[in-house]
């Protein structure tokens, strides 16, 4: 099986699919995009382009399950294999709006394997999350801990996870990674790149960082008695290049063997949100105020990895901590304060 050379990546215009993007570009990988800018900006290509040096392949504005428009962008590209990040992806979220997340999730994954198998597209790496293990009995969790996923965003992802594994169990040929990450923060060390959710942020990171630049006047903090050093939930937070590197990894690993996998991406470190608060309040120099509120259905105590599977079977581990994760994120918030539709940051501004 030969190494993939042109990867289309769905949902390439969101927070880890633009910097996967750049993370691909720069290592001489052609990259062809879909996204529909349901949650992300098309502004994000000239910030990529401006990054690399070079011009983003070509962008399709669509949703992949318009499989007709899907199978067009089939037939125009030749394509080696499939990133596929596109899905919506907030906790919150998927509890109040569950039918719209098995629908986006679940039906786009169908809806992109069909094209794959039309067009004999057998290669595909599959953004996964760590939320499928859900409340998981204590320590690390490795990629044997059962699923037990509690909230119907985890539940679309391990749904996806079995469709993928039927497909290459009766599809020989067909090869996927499934990457269940774990936490992904921070922004491109640029500041060009980062976070930029439409609406009021779901997740830690990008609320507390509008706290931060005072587009909100303080963090709710769900849960403060869970069974914690602190109380407050404890998750495995890696820097979105760690993760972006794991996907350029992963296509490098595609053919060391057909069939379904599952794989780990996490840093093995567990940090608690009241870890969090202090180290962005170290990175913009400032207490960030905040309150603690009940517990969000949904959410669990702790997620933490195992990284040993990445780390035997590809020689790799994330390199980046989370005073860095903060000071990147911090660094995009103050240079797009309203993101990137209302902001252009010129190459003077950069840091």
């Amino acid at each position: 099986m030969r190494q993939p050379s042109t990867i289309l990546v769905t949902g390439g215009a969101g927070f880890i699919g633009s910097h996967t993007c750049v993370e691909l570009l720069e290592h001489g990988y052609e990259v062809i995009i879909v996204d529909d800018y349901s949650n992300s900006a098309p502004q994000v290509f000239d910030r990529v382009q401006r990054i690399v040096g070079r011009f983003v392949g070509a962008v399709h504005k669509l949703d992949i399950r318009n499989r007709h428009a899907l199978s067009a962008v089939f037939d125009q590209h030749h394509i080696d294999a499939v990133i596929h990040f596109a899905a919506r992806k907030a906790v919150g979220e998927s509890v109040r709006m569950p039918a719209e997340y098995y629908d986006t999730n679940v039906g786009g994954t169908t809806s992109l394997l069909l094209a794959m198998r039309e067009h004999d597209v057998r290669q595909l790496v599959f953004s996964s999350s760590c939320s499928v293990y859900g409340e998981a009995d204590g320590g690390p969790l490795s990629e044997r801990t059962p699923a037990r996923p509690t909230n119907p965003y985890a539940t679309s992802k391990w749904i996806c996870e079995q469709v993928l594994s039927d497909v290459c169990r009766l599809h020989p040929g067909f090869t996927v990674l499934s990457l269940r990450y774990f936490n992904p923060v921070g922004a491109h060390s640029s500041g060009l790149l980062g976070e930029d959710p439409h609406g009021v942020p779901d997740n830690l990171m990008p609320y507390l960082a509008q706290v931060a630049i005072g587009r909100r006047d303080r963090l709710n903090v769900f849960g403060g008695d869970y069974a914690t050093a602190d109380g407050t939930a404890v998750r495995d937070y890696l820097h979105v290049m760690d993760v972006a590197e794991a996907h350029r990894i992963a296509l490098d690993h595609l053919s060391d063997r057909p069939g379904f996998r599952v794989v780990n991406i996490g840093t093995g470190k567990g940090s608690s949100v009241l870890d969090v608060i202090a180290a962005f309040g170290d990175a913009c120099r400032r207490p960030l105020p905040y309150q603690i509120v009940d517990r969000r259905p949904g959410d669990v105590a702790a997620l933490v990895a195992d990284p040993a599977v990445a780390e035997r079977e590809w020689a790799w581990r994330p390199t980046r901590d989370l005073a860095q994760m903060c000071r990147d994120a911090w660094r995009f918030q103050q240079l797009n304060p309203l993101g990137y539709r209302a902001s252009e940051v010129t190459s003077e501004e950069q840091p």
